[in-house]
């Protein structure tokens, strides 16, 4: 399940970064639309590195890595 929730965050980063490629070519500068997509885009990459955070505290995710 917490998987699943990392994912769909960073599914939904990568839309938004995508939506502020859209309002840049499209608004020109006369709007804010821009900067209220990079807030969306910063505060859901935030909420993902807690996520992924509070998945390792909790053990729920683990890293198989050899070192």
């Amino acid at each position: 399940m917490l998987k699943a929730a990392i994912v769909l965050m960073l599914l939904a980063t990568i839309a938004s970064l995508f939506s502020g490629l859209v309002f840049l070519a499209k608004d020109e500068g006369h709007s804010t639309r821009l900067l209220k997509a990079l807030t969306v885009r910063v505060s859901l990459a935030a909420a993902t590195l807690v996520l992924i955070t509070w998945g390792f505290y909790s053990g729920q995710l683990v890293s198989h890595a050899p070192w």
